[in-house]
């Protein structure tokens, strides 16, 4: 195996391309500018762009042609032996500084040869300011990559463990919509149902004809509640499904996406328990995570609470610019979450959109079935049939709520010019407030993803899950070079 050109991996290519279309054609001689030594005038934070999307995207692509300098010359400059590469070990730079004396993080876990790159990604996440993380990688069924580092708490006080967990945020929602597709697979129902097939109540207001796949595609009109709900009601299930099922849609169902940030766990989950007698996270739990061996949980028992990492949230964005009338009317409809996120009634709750609680290693041994074929260890979850399901796009363009333009196929998010967070087609993702993120490469068998605590600026948190997944995916076509 070869490393990858500097600055000419898979992963640099699909984001030099989006980063040109949203900030114009200048970025390539930018980014040469910038790796010969010459950034005057092209520093990526000094650029206007039309959208935080697109200003996280100029930043990540210059961070990813530098982290790609990076990994090239750690590898002509070590001689790791494959032995060195693989164990279990600790991968700080030696006497715990980088190369400007700041003392970083020590990363531990185990790294397969041909994927260091995504091992040094996530250590210049550290280098950066990073508080505590995960990342994993499964490639062709394979977990290749298993690391974690730093702190688990804000005073960074206790590190962080191999069975550390944290909430994930929205990356809760890749799980709630594989127990919608072990459904439709089943034949319990089809995403193509009106919801109220399953759930009555639900057709008032007009809703009559709102799909399935529209609760799964953010497209329902359902983005907040109306009227709005308290903090006590946020905890009553009942009482937040009867309001969503009594509501008018904000906007025709079907013709365009506004995300569900929270409301799309009552919708899905309530779907679950009407078609199969239990909790979503109850489901989850029975029917997917146990059987894979999985730690990850949508409503956590009392007994994990002491490996939870704590969340910092200071640095948090408001989920959609609130000044516009759709993302104002969803945030008037219930509390701010980040204020309950480090409480035991939050993670002890089901909040399928939100509080999933795992790690990176645990989420990407679960979203690595559609990576798979449907299978996982031996057991089959979907059929190829299903998974195609999910590619069939349901909204693409501008979104009613997070003001930039998505591509949302059912279930998950797809690769696009707007959110290249793939080098093909055939990728699908979601992301967590503040930066949780997964990928799955289904035409590679690729499933990269990164958990942390420190919730970061603007939605996706920054550039921190983005280096690592595009060196996991340069890993990936080098391996197959």
């Amino acid at each position: 195996m070869r490393p990858p050109e500097s600055g000419r991996g898979s992963g640099a290519k699909a984001l030099s391309a989006a980063a040109s279309m949203l900030v114009g054609g200048s970025f390539i001689d930018d980014a040469n500018r910038l790796r010969s030594g010459s950034a005057e005038g092209v520093l990526p934070f000094a650029v206007s762009a039309p959208s935080t999307l697109g200003t996280w995207l100029r930043s990540f692509t210059w961070g990813h042609v530098r982290q790609l300098d990076r990994a090239h010359e750690l590898a002509l400059s070590r001689a790791w032996s494959a032995r060195e590469r693989k164990v279990e070990r600790r991968f700080g730079p030696v006497g715990g500084q980088n190369g400007y004396g700041v003392t970083v993080a020590e990363i531990h876990g185990s790294c397969e040869v041909g994927f260091e790159g995504v091992r040094d990604a996530f250590s210049t996440n550290f280098d950066e300011g990073d508080l505590g993380a995960s990342c994993a990688v499964v490639h062709r069924g394979e977990l290749v990559v298993d690391l974690w580092g730093g702190h688990r708490d804000v005073a960074a006080t206790k590190p962080w463990e191999r069975d550390t967990i944290v909430n994930v945020w929205s990356t809760t929602k890749m799980m709630a919509a594989l127990c919608m597709l072990v459904l439709h697979d089943r034949g319990a129902l089809s995403v193509d149902d009106p919801v109220a097939a399953h759930w009555p109540e639900f057709a008032a207001a007009g809703k009559e004809a709102v799909l399935i796949r529209h609760l799964m595609s953010h497209t329902a009109g359902l983005a907040g509640f109306d009227p709005p709900i308290t903090e006590e009601q946020m905890y009553d299930w009942d009482h937040c499904c009867a309001n969503l099922a009594a509501q008018t849609p904000w906007w025709e169902p079907g013709t365009a996406s506004g995300y569900h940030a929270s409301t799309q766990g009552w919708l899905l989950g309530e779907v679950v328990r009407r078609v199969a007698g239990r909790t979503l996270g109850a489901f989850f739990r029975e029917e997917i995570a146990e059987p894979l061996g999985a730690d990850f949980h949508i409503g956590l028992a009392d007994s994990e609470f002491d490996r939870v990492a704590e969340m910092r949230t200071d640095e948090a964005d408001e989920i959609g610019d609130g000044k516009q009338p759709i993302p104002a009317r969803r945030a008037r409809g219930e509390a701010e979450h980040s204020q309950f996120v480090n409480t035991d009634r939050w993670r002890r709750a089901e909040f399928p959109a939100s509080n999933g609680h795992g790690n990176a290693r645990s989420v990407a041994e679960v979203v690595s079935i559609l990576a798979q074929g449907g299978e996982s260890q031996g057991i089959r979850f979907l059929g190829p049939s299903t998974i195609e399901r999910i590619f069939e796009v349901q909204a693409s363009g501008p979104d009613l709520v997070l003001g930039y333009n998505t591509k949302f196929g059912i279930g998950y998010g797809l690769n696009s010019k707007a959110m290249p967070l793939g080098i093909n087609d055939r990728t699908l993702f979601w992301a967590g407030w503040g930066g949780s993120m997964a990928v799955v490469d289904v035409e590679n068998s690729l499933t990269v993803c990164y958990a942390m605590n420190r919730m970061m600026s603007d939605v996706v948190g920054g550039m921190r899950a983005g280096r690592v997944i595009f060196a996991a995916h340069d890993a990936g076509t080098a391996l197959r070079a």
